[in-house]
């Protein structure tokens, strides 16, 4: 009797060699795309912020060319320890927080309605970004001139002829929240549309057939494909909100504790010429930024492999 050998099994094929031969070669892809605008962007902000560096270590006045004195890090010491520096610091956060907040809320509605409409798709998402076509500036005259208390028409929309929404606190930060929200929103709406266009429509049939509702869909299907897309939105629109400036110096020049980060540089560096504590603001500032970044990046890590769908 002719005994035949099974044949020996086929080796395992090297997958994860694969994998990370792939993945060197799309870091090396992408370090070769973006490194031209990466090195432009260094060349262009490596001086400016080398010399505040430096600025920020004198004690110097523009009206006293003079008197300039180094003093170390006590410029630092100064602004962290006066009361001014953290009272931007809770403005810039309030406003950041909301704003953010709101705005992904509502964006993710808009790149819904953007993704899912049929007829007049494209009159929908001009209509939808005309906000973010309009200048920040003219946009902040706009709201200031809408909630004015003699010539605003909100007050006499609602009744309010004698509140002034600029004299407090909590309603110039109001304004000025909801001004930044109308205006940022469809950056938001722009960046999930893209996020959602990614999104396998297969998945989701597959969830309708097997009995999920809409909010399940929702929830368990859409949303955990556009964490790379909700990231990023996140990400940028909190660095873009945490320095903001227009706004406030438009609507309120930083009266009634609406100085934000931004407004304080501008003021110590500009309106008071004091470049030495204006510099270490600005430096203060950046390093807030870097901070915010580094923490968005390593807290809400986002495995695009897993993302894209690879194995």
């Amino acid at each position: 009797m002719t005994v035949i050998d099974a044949p020996a099994p086929a080796p395992a094929a090297p997958t994860k060699a694969v994998d990370s031969e792939r993945l060197r070669h799309e870091r090396r892809l992408g370090f070769r795309l973006s490194a031209p605008a990466f090195f432009v962007m260094i060349l262009v902000t490596a001086y400016p912020l080398g010399y505040a560096l430096v600025l920020s270590l004198y004690k110097y006045r523009l009206t006293d060319p003079d008197g300039r004195e180094f003093v170390g890090l006590k410029n630092y010491v100064t602004v962290l320890t006066d009361p001014v520096w953290w009272s931007a610091v809770s403005t810039t956060a309030i406003i950041t927080v909301i704003s953010v907040v709101v705005e992904l809320v509502l964006g993710f509605g808009f790149a819904w309605v953007m993704y899912r409409i049929l007829r007049g798709r494209s009159i929908i998402r001009t209509a939808i970004l005309v906000p973010y076509g309009i200048v920040t500036v003219v946009s902040a005259f706009v709201w200031r001139y809408a909630f004015q208390l003699d010539s605003g028409f909100v007050n006499q929309w609602f009744g309010l002829e004698e509140f002034n929404w600029f004299g407090e606190r909590w309603s110039s930060l109001f304004v000025i929240t909801l001004s930044e929200i109308w205006k940022t929103t469809p950056f938001i709406s722009l960046l999930l549309l893209a996020g959602l266009v990614q999104v396998p429509e297969e998945l989701q049939e597959a969830a309708k057939v097997d009995g999920a509702t809409s909010w399940q869909r929702l929830w368990k299907v859409v949303l955990p494909n556009m964490k790379a897309a909700i990231m990023v939105a996140v990400l940028f629109r909190t660095l873009d909100a945490w320095r903001i400036f227009d706004n406030p110096f438009v609507m309120t020049s930083g009266a009634n504790d609406t100085e934000t980060l931004s407004f304080l540089a501008y003021r110590q560096n500009v309106t008071l010429v004091n470049l030495g504590a204006g510099s270490a603001v600005s430096v203060l500032l950046f390093a807030t930024v870097v901070l915010i970044a580094f923490i968005f990046i390593k807290g809400f890590r986002t495995d695009l492999s897993q993302v894209r769908g690879d194995d």
